[in-house]
């Protein structure tokens, strides 16, 4: 039965990310929030799912032969279908856990790039994984809606989303979408510039895991003399000599690392900006452009996109939450909302 206007008690909205996937039930609020990391174990030729989510992460980079660690999710879209249906039916079995038998009505996000085939493959999967009704709505669109933007004023209003595997726009405007497009540099090609960095300049091996933790523990898009000063001290294996050792590396170090994907993404933005209506492009230009997703709380990516943009940048609070949050209040008033979904 609707608990109110369009919202039943299982309708489960979903952020199906590179890096992390998050569910949000009705009246429940956020109740997963995990890597998106499948571990199945090979036998006899086939998968056996072992784990998913935070459990399958530790193991990443772990594993004897018989045991892979997949991360199901490339740039946003699915990779690895098997592994993708597996997690999201166990995250929906979590998610049912007091639902009883009724199939949950599923929105689910996709990249404002995705192609028809791309957003099928989502489509069909959250099918498999158990949703009676499924919708599809571009990432950044819902990131608007969660960040509280007041979308159905009649002034402009751009988002970036900075996820794992992409970097998305969506700019709207009286409750409608203007643009929307993908950059396909996100979270996941920053920690593969640390790690190029640290073996061009160090010639030092580190793995994922690794640099992620450099990026967040110590990672700034700025090296000003009044940002961060935190230094990191990294093991990893020498290329020439084979053994382990240690380095130190500062904030300048990580700054210069960084540089291309940031600049890339700037590029991107400065061209989304140029593709608008002049009246659009200057209620942006006056209002600021609002950054979400995980990639937000890189230091200092805020002000490093402002001054190579010309554009004020703002961090939304939460960022993290805002696509999921955004999500579940399309699907909370689906009929008045219903033009911002997209086909399958």
């Amino acid at each position: 039965m609707a608990t109110s206007a369009g919202v039943f008690s299982d309708d489960i909205a979903i952020d199906l990310g590179t890096a992390n996937t998050l569910v949000h039930v009705a009246g429940r609020g956020i109740i997963i929030d995990e890597p998106s990391v499948v571990a199945v174990r090979l036998r006899n030729g086939t998968r056996e799912v072992l784990e998913v989510g935070a459990k399958a992460k530790l193991m990443l980079g772990r594993t004897p032969d018989s045991i892979e660690t997949i991360r199901p999710m490339r740039d946003g879209v699915i990779a690895d279908f098997i592994a993708t249906e597996a997690m999201l039916r166990q995250f929906i079995r979590r998610a049912r856990s007091s639902l009883g038998l009724r199939k949950p009505r599923i929105l689910i996000c996709v990249p404002a790039g995705a192609t028809p085939v791309e957003r099928r493959a989502v489509y069909e999967t959250a099918v498999a994984a158990g949703g009676r009704k499924v919708w599809l709505i571009e990432e950044p669109v819902a990131a608007a809606l969660g960040a509280d933007l007041p979308i159905d004023e009649p002034s402009g209003q751009m988002v970036v989303d900075v996820g794992g595997g992409t970097t998305d726009i969506a700019v709207l405007s009286l409750g409608g979408v203007i643009q929307a497009r993908s950059l396909r540099v996100a979270g996941n090609a920053m920690d593969e510039a640390i790690i190029r960095f640290i073996r061009r300049n160090h010639q030092l091996l580190v793995g994922e895991s690794a640099a992620e933790k450099i990026k967040i523990e110590a990672g700034t898009a700025s090296a000003l003399p009044n940002g961060r000063q935190a230094d990191i001290h990294i093991r990893g294996r020498d290329l020439r000599q084979g053994r382990q050792k240690s380095i130190v590396l500062g904030p300048h170090d990580i700054a210069d690392a960084l540089d291309d994907p940031i600049d890339q993404m700037a590029e991107f933005i400065q061209r989304a900006l140029e593709d608008l209506p002049p009246d659009v492009s200057t209620d942006i230009c006056e209002r600021g452009i609002h950054l979400t997703g995980g990639g937000a709380l890189l230091h200092r990516l805020d002000y490093e996109l402002g001054r190579r943009t010309g554009v004020p940048f703002l961090v939304v609070d939460a960022p993290l939450q805002c696509v999921v949050r955004g999500t579940a209040r399309v699907l909370a008033s689906i009929k008045e909302r219903e033009h911002l979904l997209i086909n399958p």
